[in-house]
């Protein structure tokens, strides 16, 4: 997993599903963190055309030139619209944010890999990993829900 999560961070066109228009969410800060180092990030929100100093899409198809993989902080419903959307344009790396009010579900997971996307959280290696992140690593290698 460790090899998997540092090979996505490798791709540069990644999208932020979820990214708030006030700002304050786990959205927004993962789009930074990417975007800070170079990643060509896109925020998708259908409900806003600019978010972060960028152009924002209303989902995944709206993207020019498309994406590599996509992050993505909604609800599990929206996550599963996601999961289509990445489907249809050949998306093959879907980040589902684990934490409070989680995208994750077992039916997102499972239509994922039904449709060739692997899933998983990159954020958890990418450097500089803050402590949120390295706590979650920790957890989820003890309890096994990290694979090997």
């Amino acid at each position: 997993m460790d090899e998997q999560a540092r090979e996505s961070l490798t791709h540069k066109r990644i999208a932020v599903a979820g990214v708030s228009r006030s700002g304050a969410s786990a959205a927004n800060v993962i789009l930074i963190k990417l975007r800070d180092p170079g990643h060509d990030v896109f925020p998708v929100n259908p409900n806003a055309t600019e978010l972060e100093g960028m152009a924002c899409y209303r989902d995944i198809p709206s993207i020019p030139g498309g994406v590599d993989g996509v992050v993505t902080v909604t609800t599990p419903q929206v996550t599963e619209e996601i999961v289509h959307q990445c489907a249809a344009k050949g998306v093959r790396r879907l980040w589902i944010h684990r934490a409070m009010g989680s995208s994750l579900s077992e039916k997102t997971v499972e239509m994922s890999r039904e449709s060739g996307i692997e899933v998983g959280c990159p954020m958890m290696f990418q450097a500089p990993v803050d402590i949120g992140h390295r706590c979650m690593k920790w957890w989820f290698r003890l309890t096994g829900a990290l694979p090997s």
